[in-house]
Order: structure tokens, then C-alpha cells, then sequence
């Protein structure tokens, strides 16, 4: 009886030190809440925003880049007009790269559409 009971709470702790390790074992993750990937904007000001997880060192376009505790990141860059990428890296403690890239048409004028 002694053993059976010691080996279900091995496996209990190795269970749950599995699962609390998967957040290390995935590695970094970055996800671009905006701007949508493909849209155009008249705006000199463009908003790079979104969720990095499992990160130590976050750039936006080779520019260091700061999250907040929830892993929040949020930078206002300036492209040029015309056809622009704007690249987030990270890379977490271990040395492990990710990145993400959302393409946006920067325009001198915003067309109306008249319906």
C-alpha cells in the first residue's frame, strides 16, 4: 500500500512540474494585435502593439522594445510613405528567436469612399 501511495505522488509531482514547464519548453511567442496585417493608413504615427510571452529581450523594427508584467508591448513608429514592414523579434533566456512581421501601405492621402 506504502508504495502504490509514494508512486501516485511521484507521478503527481512529476506531472505537475511537466505542466508548469511547458511555458519553458514552448519558448518565446509573439503575437501583433495591430495594425491588422495589409491594411493602409494616412497616419505619420503608426501604433505597434501586442502580446509577448516567454520573453527575455523584445525588439520592434532592430529597436529595443519594453513590455509591461502582463507582457503588453506598445511603440509608435514613424514610417516613411509607401509600403512598410515593421518586424518584432524576441528572444528569451535561453537564446531561443521568434519573430513576427505585419506589412502596412503608409499613403499620403486617405481615399474616400462615397457610397
Amino acid at each position: 500500500m506504502k508504495k502504490i501511495l509514494v508512486i501516485l505522488v511521484a507521478i503527481m509531482i512529476l506531472g505537475y512540474g511537466g505542466f508548469e514547464a511547458r511555458r519553458l519548453i514552448a519558448g518565446p511567442e509573439i503575437t501583433i494585435l495591430s495594425p491588422k496585417n495589409g491594411t493602409a493608413t494616412s497616419s505619420q504615427a503608426v501604433i505597434v502593439s501586442g502580446i509577448a510571452k516567454n520573453i527575455s529581450f523584445l525588439t520592434i523594427n532592430d529597436n529595443p522594445a519594453f513590455t509591461d508584467e502582463a507582457g503588453h508591448f506598445f511603440e509608435v513608429v514613424s514610417p516613411p510613405p509607401g509600403y512598410a514592414i515593421f518586424t518584432v523579434a524576441a528572444t528569451d533566456r535561453f537564446g531561443r528567436k521568434t519573430s513576427a512581421e505585419v506589412r502596412v501601405s503608409v499613403l499620403n492621402y486617405c481615399p474616400v469612399r462615397i457610397s
